[in-house]
């Protein structure tokens, strides 16, 4: 095997699904909500999903939660013997499924909502005409790429394009409430980011 080559043709197959996410208009619908609920009303975000996806998920939070909008990673199996507690009236949820199948989240979408029936649902998903992307308010497609494992199972590809469709919204999220480097200093104290922050210096890591 060459392994140089794989790993360009990798790399090709990866940043080409990226490039083909689609762009639909529930990406302005799913951060007016984040918005909305957020710093409006004073909820926060709760992301979720199961495995691989669930990764993805409390990324995403934590990204969310050091740039100004407070967020947790609830975990779909834990939310069924009493995580679901930490929702409060004016959360909105953001689901990660890649076959929108996912018995876990379709039935944690049923908790939250027979808990707090109006609480809004974002979904990226690989299938947007799936189960759980018919519950949802705003549903962002990854556009369902092969994944790059040799054997078409491992998350791979998908997940690659949940985290560039998490920082899509993280960042419009950002430009949308104005977060400022001082409101990052606030939230982010230690290592090389704190300091870059508070001394208002671009981040560059090779010093």
């Amino acid at each position: 095997m060459d392994l140089k080559q794989s790993m360009r043709d990798i790399l090709l197959a990866e940043s080409r699904a990226v490039a083909q996410i689609p762009v639909v208009d529930d990406y302005e619908k799913a951060i007016d909500l984040i918005v909305d609920h957020v710093h409006n009303r004073g909820g926060k975000l709760i992301t979720s999903g199961m495995g691989k996806a669930g990764q993805i998920a409390m990324n995403i939070a934590t990204t969310f939660s050091s740039t100004g909008t407070p967020a947790v990673n609830l975990h779909p199996s834990e939310a069924q013997h009493g995580d679901l507690g930490v929702m409060q009236p004016n959360d909105v949820m953001l689901l990660i499924s890649n076959s929108g199948k996912t018995d876990e989240i379709i039935k944690l979408v049923s908790l939250a909502r027979g808990l707090y029936s109006q609480v809004p649902i974002i979904v990226i998903t690989g299938a947007p005409h799936s189960p759980l992307a018919e519950l949802a308010d705003a549903v962002l497609p990854t556009g369902g790429a092969p994944e790059v494992c040799p054997l078409g199972l491992t998350p791979t590809t998908s997940t690659t394009m949940m985290t560039v469709i998490g920082d899509v919204l993280v960042v419009n999220v950002m430009q949308r409430i104005g977060f400022s480097r001082a409101d990052y200093a606030r939230r982010h104290h230690g290592g090389y980011l704190g300091s870059a922050a508070r001394l208002n210096q671009p981040a560059q890591l090779d010093k």
